[in-house]
């Protein structure tokens, strides 16, 4: 949906890194309109940090954790999709407005929480330019995404020599503004609205008229 959106402002099909920032969590290389990688995979568990969710882990710590705290295999599992990320970070919250809340009256955890979560973003930041070379625009998307201007500030801070320059005073206004980069910023910084319901709606209705069914 965020694509479609960002490629009818552009006025074609164009190249996006697409970050969907919420309680789920992920990164989305775009080339000329089209997905070619995406952070998740077989789960949503790979990937970003999340509200509960760890993301990327190294795969030897699942028996590392199971071996050490005698958890079985479906335990383990529990374990890094519902009490890690954000939540287990921070010992406290997985909601990133709360985290923002407490890290501001000086809450250390909560300020480590967000570091990580900006972190990993940026790190897929760095990888999807890699990987498209000409990049028309960043997307914000998501809770996250489309409502935390201090969490878009700390993602984009230091990414200028690559081309994105946010404009720290339209960014606290990406509720009601499209683009929130400076003018001189060779990747245009967006936050677009997310609209799943709507985007399932129209691809059934494009598998019905190809007559998928």
């Amino acid at each position: 949906y965020v694509s479609e959106r960002a490629s009818e402002w552009l006025g074609r099909a164009g190249n996006f890194i697409s970050l969907h920032l919420g309680n789920g969590a992920s990164a989305t290389a775009i080339r000329a309109g089209q997905s070619v990688d995406t952070s998740m995979g077989m789960t949503p568990l790979e990937g970003l940090v999340m509200g509960t969710r760890s993301g990327d882990i190294d795969p030897s710590l699942l028996a590392f954790i199971g071996q050490k705290e005698n958890l079985s295999p479906a335990e383990t599992e529990a374990l890094l999709n519902k009490k890690s990320g954000l939540l287990g970070l921070s010992g406290s919250h997985s909601d990133m407005q709360q985290l923002l809340e407490h890290a501001a009256q000086g809450e250390e955890a909560s300020q480590r929480a967000i570091d990580v979560f900006c972190y990993r973003a940026k790190q897929y930041i760095g990888a999807y330019l890699a990987v498209l070379g000409d990049v028309d625009a960043l997307i914000f998307t998501g809770g996250i995404g489309e409502n935390a201007a201090a969490v878009r500030a700390q993602i984009c801070a230091g990414l200028e020599p690559l081309g994105i320059a946010l404009d720290p005073e339209a960014n606290p206004q990406g509720k009601t503004r499209l683009v929130i980069s400076r003018a001189e910023s060779r990747i245009k910084v967006l936050v677009i609205p997310t609209d799943e319901e709507l985007m399932i709606a129209l691809d059934t209705h494009r598998l019905i008229k190809r007559n998928w069914f």
